[in-house]
């Protein structure tokens, strides 16, 4: 009897765990009607592990360790050991989700960053949600520029150190290119000086959370 071909549609659920920080402004009032700024931290490959705290080490996370009152809500997810966000993005979209239906957050002004590694998966989640993220700020990662079309509704800001010897800064480069290519709204901050720690800087600069807040869906 020869072969026949045959289709498979069968709806599977997958089950997704992720352990992440969240970060609650001083005045938060789950009873209350303000609804607040989202910020979704994606943390470097040194963070990855079991141990949450870890996360606390660099980045918007380690911020709002030191600033209660930072006002923004804050979800800093981690990702296992020996995997990356390409491997974990489900379960990064499930905590966000959880978060957003749990809390008082404000659906319009969802924003995503991350940096290195977590620079990477903000470039990607930002091309695969097109219209989730009101503003993305990649941090020294880099991307896919063939999907630079989905990316030219997300206003971007981009930042990278000229003398990083981890990630080069073209990989920078070539996001923000294409984008642009495709008339997105992006732009690129070289830190002239700075070696593949350009996170400090960025994450300390008060300009980005009010560039942040210039933008919502």
């Amino acid at each position: 009897m020869s072969q026949q071909a045959y289709r498979l549609e069968k709806e599977i659920t997958k089950k997704v765990s992720m352990d992440y920080l969240l970060h609650l402004p001083e005045g938060y009032d789950r009873d209350g009607d303000q609804t607040w700024p989202v910020i979704l931290f994606l943390h470097g490959s040194g963070e990855r592990g079991s141990n949450v705290e870890l996360v606390k080490a660099h980045g918007v996370p380690h911020i709002v360790d030191q600033d209660p009152a930072f006002p923004f809500i804050v979800i800093s997810p981690q990702c296992p050991d020996h995997s990356d966000w390409n491997a974990e993005k489900e379960a990064v979209m499930a905590a966000l989700d959880e978060v957003m239906h749990t809390y008082q957050a404000d659906p319009t002004r969802v924003y995503l960053t991350g940096l290195s590694m977590g620079g990477y998966g903000t470039w990607q989640l930002a091309a695969e949600h097109p219209g989730r993220f009101a503003a993305a700020v990649p941090v020294c990662g880099g991307g896919n520029p063939s999907r630079a079309d989905t990316l030219k509704e997300t206003p971007i800001w981009a930042f990278h150190g000229a003398k990083d010897d981890v990630v080069p800064l073209s990989e920078s480069e070539v996001m923000t290119q294409a984008v642009q290519a495709v008339g997105g709204d992006v732009k690129l901050t070289i830190y002239p000086e700075a070696d593949h720690n350009s996170w400090t800087e960025t994450y300390d600069n008060q300009k980005v959370y009010d560039w942040l807040l210039e933008h919502s869906l």
